[in-house]
C-alpha cells in the first residue's frame, strides 16, 4: 500500500514484530512493534548483487515526521546508498565512540595515572572532573567541536593559566585517543583555538625582606606570632584574652629554611626522607623529581638546619602521621608572611630568590640551571636580566673604547658606578 497516516494508522500491533512496505519507494516502510511503537524504516543491500548484506536503517517514529516526509527522507538515504554510501553502518560506528566522559576516565586510567607523576595526574584529574566532564560529559568524543571547546576556554578567562592548561589537558587527552585507536587519527578539538597570554609571575624577596622573614620565623617558633580576634563574630567572647598567640611547629619552619637555602621545590622538601640525605657528600639524593633523578648541593646554612631536626620519622619534614610527609605549609606560611608584612609572596618564590641571588652574584646561568635542576636551559633564562655584571662589564669596555676614539680627555678614565646600598 501507498503509506499515510490513516493507513499507518490503521496498523494494530501483534505478538512479533512486522513490518509494512510502501507501494511508491521501494525499500521504504513502517516498522510496527510488539509494543505498538511504529518507525519509519528503508531496508537496502550495502554493496552490489545478491550477495551484498541487507541492512536497516531507521529514519524517525512515526509522528516525529509526516509520511510524505520521511517518504523524501528515504529517497535521500536510498540515492546515498546508490553512491556507496552505507548509512546504516555510519550510524553504528558513531554510537560506538565513547562520549566525552568515558574517555576522560579511559584517558585518566590507562594513561595519566600510570605515566605521568602524582602531582601532574593530580592536576589532570582536576581539570578534567571540574572543567571538561561537566560541560561536555555526554557530547560524543568525535563530536566534540573547536567551537564548544573555544567557548569554554574563553569563559575563563579571568584565570588565564587555568584556561590554558586545559586546553593542554584537552589536546592530551584526544592525542592518547588517536595512538588508541579510539577516535580517528588527527581528530582534535584544540587545533586552532589560540592561547592566552600569561604574564610569567616573579617576585624575588630583597634582602631587607629577608630580614623580616627571618625575624618573623624566631619569633613564630619562641614567643608565638600574636593574632587578633573580630570581636563582632559570634563566639569571639569566648576565646580567652590570654595566650592570643600562635607557635609554628618548628619542623615547618624548618622546611620554610630549607626551601630558601637549596632552591628545592615544595614537593622536594615535604616528601624528603633521611635516607635521601648524605651528611659525608653534603648532597641530597633525590630518586625522582619534576625533571627524573636530581643532586641538590648542601651548604653550611641547609646543613645546620638538618641538622636541627629531631628524628622520629622516615621524613624530614612528617605531618600529624609520623608515618607520612607534611602535606602543605599554607598555615604556617600565612602566619609567617603575615608577621612579615610581605603581600604576595608564595612559597614558590623562595626559589626564585635562592636563583637571584646566584644570578646577581654573577655566578653564571649555567650554573644556577645545575643548582636548580632545570632539564632545559630555557627554564633558567628567566633570570638572565638578573645577571647584571657581565654586562656591566661588557658596557663599560665599549664605552671605554668609544670614548678612547674620541680621545677625550674627560671620559679616557672609565669610573665604575657604585651601589648606594
Amino acid at each position: 500500500m501507498r503509506l499515510s497516516k490513516r493507513s499507518i494508522d490503521a496498523l494494530k500491533r501483534a505478538p512479533n514484530e512486522f513490518s509494512v512496505w510502501d507501494s511508491a519507494v521501494p525499500g521504504f516502510g513502517v516498522r510496527v512493534r510488539p509494543t505498538g511503537a511504529k518507525s519509519f524504516i528503508v531496508l537496502y543491500r550495502a554493496g552490489i548483487g545478491r550477495g551484498a548484506p541487507v541492512r536497516r536503517f531507521t529514519i524517525a517514529a512515526v509522528g516525529k515526521l509526516t509520511a510524505e516526509q520521511a517518504r523524501d527522507r528515504a529517497r535521500i538515504v536510498l540515492g546515498a546508498v546508490a553512491n556507496d554510501y552505507d548509512p546504516a553502518r555510519q550510524k553504528t560506528e558513531e554510537r560506538a565512540f565513547p562520549t566525552v566522559a568515558e574517555l576522560a576516565d579511559q584517558f585518566l586510567s590507562n594513561h595519566v595515572r600510570v605515566k605521568l607523576k602524582p602531582h601532574t595526574a593530580e592536576f589532570y584529574s582536576d581539570i578534567l572532573e571540574r572543567l571538561v566532564k561537566p560541560t561536555f560529559g555526554t557530547t560524543k568524543s568525535d563530536k566534540l567541536s573547536r567551537l564548544q571547546l573555544a567557548k569554554l576556554h574563553s569563559s575563563l578567562h579571568q584565570t588565564p593559566f587555568q584556561a590554558n592548561r586545559m586546553l593542554t589537558v584537552v589536546g592530551s587527552m584526544y592525542s592518547f585517543a588517536c595512538h588508541a585507536g579510539v577516535v580517528p587519527e588527527g581528530l582534535s578539538p584544540v587545533k586552532g583555538i589560540a592561547k592566552f597570554k600569561e604574564n610569567r609571575r616573579e617576585r624575588f624577596l630583597t634582602t631587607g625582606e629577608l630580614e623580616r622573614l627571618g625575624h618573623a620565623l624566631r619569633t613564630a617558633e619562641k614567643t608565638g606570632i600574636p593574632w587578633n580576634v573580630d570581636e563582632q563574630k559570634v563566639g569571639a567572647k569566648h576565646v580567652p584574652k590570654t595566650s592570643r598567640t600562635t607557635k609554628i611547629d618548628p619542623n615547618a619552619a624548618a622546611a620554610i629554611r630549607l626551601l630558601l637555602f637549596t632552591g628545592c621545590r615544595l614537593s622536594e622538601i615535604l616528601h624528603l626522607r633521611w635516607d635521601y640525605v648524605d651528611f659525608e657528600r653534603g648532597c641530597l639524593f633525590l630518586p625522582d623529581s619534576k625533571t627524573g633523578r636530581k643532586t641538590i648541593i648542601l651548604n653550611a646554612p641547609a646543613l645546620a638546619v638538618l641538622n636541627s631536626i629531631k628524628r622520629g620519622s622516615p621524613y624530614v619534614v612528617p605531618g600529624s602521621d609520623p608515618q607520612k610527609p607534611r602535606h602543605d605549609l599554607k598555615r604556617p606560611w600565612a602566619a609567617v608572611t603575615l608577621q612579615a608584612r610581605l603581600s604576595g609572596v608564595r612559597l614558590h618564590d623562595l626559589r626564585h630568590t635562592y636563583a637571584s641571588f646566584g644570578a646577581g652574584s654573577g655566578l653564571g646561568l649555567p650554573i644556577i640551571g645545575r643548582l636548580l635542576g632545570h632539564a632545559h636551559v630555557a627554564t633558567t633564562a628567566r633570570y638572565a636580566h638578573l645577571d647584571s655584571d657581565p654586562l656591566r662589564r661588557a658596557s663599560e669596555s665599549i664605552a671605554g673604547q668609544i670614548a678612547a676614539a674620541m680621545n677625550s680627555e674627560n671620559f679616557t678614565e672609565i669610573v665604575p658606578t657604585r651601589s648606594s646600598t
